[in-house]
């Protein structure tokens, strides 16, 4: 055993050599002789870390298979979102022609692209450009890079078992691994889940480099730092977020040893520097491993924002003015400020009630600095980016894996200090007023997007079952102060807890990932393509066997709104995009509802519309834009 001589905390792990908590220096403690231990405790302390160490295993394995199929299951069923076409298409461009540019103007970084043409290169490699094309860029591919990734940052949070305890670590990696959201945009081809797993990357590594003192942590924490940068221009929140939430808890512990006259003497204080350089084996080396780390940014960041020194300097120039051209677009996609909190209220309601309760616990309690960063980490940049007026709904993964350590943290409070009823209560109060928010009471808001009153609907006819659920708890919450001195072992609220969390997380999640992936109701379902545009892509192969013509058959594209078609014709050899009605004699015509009348003046003669027998025979793309589908007369007939 170590102990702490600060804190008098024990370890049992030898590895570490300083303590999680303060930083002291671990003592060793040497084991009690056999005649002062009891009799039965030496096997009954061996079985039952057996026993835990197994429960562990199976846990964290189980939680793992299950992140993995819900991410991975059936990757095509939901038809590409317009921005994925968009990335698939530079994808294609990568892999066919070896060729991709850095664009700041409208896109993000380019480690999605590098990393998800690592399949379609191997298959090319092996099986030759043919099967490249046809097992390679494939959708279920491109997917399954984010997908790992979401899979992966499920990973990195079970390593975090030291700063939460099993139960806390195991609660946070499970609300992750059934967030609506979290899977939702794991099964996205966007750069939302490569950013996530980076940042947290960083935040592991370095724990890492602290616990251990190994410069090879600090280099990993710099190539995650690297990465982050390179995929996506948010870095600019994310990191100095972190940065933020790590000196705010350094100087809160600080302040807490300043007026806890219980806490280590002036002595100690005086020696902590030097026992962190001593940490991080003296100065020189740590000077000389953070010069490596920061060499490494640097290299990583210009290899692949140069394409690997084809569009160098230019794409190193680039991105170095990203930031400057982003600043300019922070008014689209504009919402008001409490949207954040609001899409994560109809989504992601557990997470973000468990994290608040999380957040204030780590603050009053103070016995846990790495769950107070996660706190100041989630709402940090829930903050951060509720005040830039740009806002969509894939951003909101950032928050989705703190929040879910934040929360790991309460459920653990939860199931080690049952006879307390503060965390309880909080969780109750806080759900109570989740349901009264924007269902009995909403926000009124002006044209300029600011709050301007308040409004209430107590109807008990049209709100009788939240009015019903609200009494309910109100009767818990009046249950827990009651049977607040029952400290039974096997008290039943944090199991009560775990399950509703369990049974609303998975039903969201089922809902939104497999029914209504497309129903812009719900809110990370934002501008997406409807289910129905695959119906009129099994139109054009059919036509394409009728024909005979295989991927020679001509297409034109005559509507400006097209996007993701390029992804799902990227075989089609003879397809044509157009902003506007043009002469063709192409066999399928592809054109905007909103042109109709002049799809009928130009082509109507000579093409039949092929209905999709529902919406007047037009095909929806997205809200808002519909498609009709022509064929040549003599095809037709």
């Amino acid at each position: 055993m170590r102990r702490c001589p600060q804190c008098n905390r024990t370890y049992s792990d030898y590895a570490l050599s300083f303590c999680l908590d303060d930083g002291a220096p671990l003592l060793s403690i040497s084991a009690p002789s056999a005649s002062a231990r009891k009799p039965k405790s030496p096997t009954i302390q061996v079985e039952s870390a057996k026993e835990s160490d197994l429960a562990w295993r199976i846990s964290s394995t189980v939680i793992m298979i299950v992140g993995a199929l819900l991410r991975l299951y059936n990757l095509p069923l939901v038809p590409l979102h317009h921005d994925e076409g968009v990335n698939g298409n530079f994808l294609v461009s990568l892999v066919r022609d070896g060729v991709y540019h850095y664009d700041p103007q409208n896109y993000h970084g380019p480690t999605l692209y590098y990393f998800s043409a690592i399949i379609p290169w191997v298959v090319r490699f092996f099986g030759g450009k043919a099967a490249g094309d046809a097992y390679g860029l494939t959708t279920f591919n491109i997917r399954f890079i984010t997908a790992a990734f979401g899979i992966a940052t499920i990973w990195l949070v079970l390593l975090l078992r030291k700063r939460l305890g099993t139960i806390g670590v195991l609660s946070a990696a499970g609300l992750i691994a059934i967030s609506p959201g979290a899977v939702y945009l794991s099964r996205y081809f966007i750069h939302e889940s490569l950013f996530v797993f980076f940042t947290l990357g960083i935040v592991v590594a370095g724990l890492k480099y602290y616990d251990t003192g190994r410069g090879a942590y600090l280099i990993l924490a710099s190539i995650s730092a690297a990465l982050m940068v390179a995929t996506k221009e948010t870095w600019i929140i994310n990191g100095p977020v972190l940065l933020i939430a790590l000196i705010m808890t350094l100087v809160y512990f600080k302040l807490r040893e300043i007026f806890d006259s219980k806490r280590v003497s002036p002595e100690v204080s005086d020696g902590q520097t030097s026992q962190l350089l001593d940490r991080f084996r003296g100065p020189i080396p740590l000077a000389t491993v953070a010069l490596v780390a920061f060499a490494v940014f640097i290299v990583i960041n210009v290899l692949f924002y140069s394409s690997f020194f084809t569009n160098y300097p230019k794409g190193v120039h680039d991105a170095l003015q990203t930031l400057k051209l982003w600043s300019h677009r922070t008014s689209e996609h504009a919402h008001p400020f409490l949207q954040y909190f609001e899409w994560l209220r109809q989504e992601e309601s557990p997470l973000l009630l468990l994290g608040a309760v999380g957040a204030v616990i780590a603050v009053w309690r103070g016995d846990n600095r790495f769950a107070l960063f996660a706190a100041q980490w989630a709402f940090g940049l829930l903050v951060a980016y509720s005040i830039v007026k740009y806002k969509t709904p894939w951003i909101a993964l950032n928050f989705i894996v703190p929040l879910a350590i934040t929360s790991g943290y309460a459920l653990d409070q939860l199931y080690k200090r049952f006879g307390e009823p503060f965390v309880l209560l909080a969780l109750t109060g806080g759900a109570i007023a989740l349901l009264v928010f924007e269902r009995l009471v909403k926000l009124k808001h002006d044209d300029a997007e600011a709050v301007s009153g308040v409004t209430w609907d107590f109807d008990f006819s049209q709100h009788w079952k939240v009015i019903t659920i609200i009494l309910l708890l109100a009767m818990y919450a009046g249950y827990i102060l009651y049977s607040r001195s029952d400290r039974q072992k096997n008290s039943p609220h944090f199991y009560v807890t775990a399950a509703i969390v369990l049974v609303l997380s998975s039903y969201q999640m089922y809902e939104l990932n497999f029914v209504h992936y497309d129903e812009d109701t719900y809110p990370y379902v934002y501008a997406h393509t409807k289910r129905e545009m695959l119906a009129m892509l099994d139109q054009v192969d059919r036509i394409a066997k009728q024909l005979k013509t295989g991927n020679d058959t001509g297409v034109a594209i005559v509507s400006p709104d097209y996007w993701p078609l390029p992804w799902y014709f990227r075989d089609y050899k003879r397809v044509g995009y157009y902003p506007q009605i043009v002469p063709t004699t192409e066999p399928i015509i592809i054109g905007s509802k909103a042109q109709e009348e002049q799809l009928k003046s130009t082509y109507g003669d000579r093409y039949d519309l092929l209905s999709s027998g529902v919406d007047e025979g037009a095909y929806p793309l997205r809200p808002g834009v519909d498609l009709l589908l022509y064929v040549r007369g003599d095809i037709a007939r």
